[in-house]
C-alpha cells in the first residue's frame, strides 16, 4: 500500500520536508524612487479610488504581479472585485470608514460601479 502524499505527508524518520520552492521576494524590495515605491505614494493613487496607471506600474514592478485596470464596465472581474471588497466594507471597517464617501474603499467601490 502506498503512503500518501498529502499536505502532512511525512518523511520516514518523521522529520517534516522542507518545502523546494524558493522564498518569495519580499515587498518592498526593488529600487525606490525618492520618498518611496509609486503605489505608496499620492502620485500613484487616482483621487477616485485604486491606483492610478503609475501606481499599478510601480506595484507591478515591485511585486512581480499584473495588476490591471478597473472593469467598471462590467464582466465575471468586475463581479468577483466587487462582491469581495464589499465583504471587505462590511467586516473589515470601521462604521466611520464605512460611510464615509472620500475612504479608499468607497472610492474604489465607486470606480467599479459597485
Amino acid at each position: 500500500m502506498m503512503a500518501s502524499r498529502g499536505m502532512g505527508a511525512m518523511n520516514p524518520d518523521k522529520t517534516r520536508r522542507k518545502s523546494s520552492r524558493t522564498p518569495m521576494k519580499l515587498c518592498g524590495g526593488g529600487k525606490m524612487a525618492k520618498g518611496g515605491l509609486a503605489w505608496t505614494r499620492k502620485e500613484g493613487k487616482n483621487p477616485n479610488g485604486g491606483l492610478n496607471a503609475k501606481g499599478r506600474a510601480s506595484y507591478n514592478k515591485d511585486h512581480g504581479a499584473h495588476l490591471k485596470a478597473p472593469q467598471p464596465e462590467g464582466g465575471s472581474r468586475r463581479n468577483s472585485f466587487c462582491a469581495r471588497m464589499k465583504g471587505m466594507k462590511r467586516k473589515l471597517t470601521s462604521s466611520k470608514t464605512a460611510h464615509d464617501p472620500n475612504s479608499r474603499i468607497n472610492k474604489s467601490l465607486r470606480a467599479w460601479n459597485c
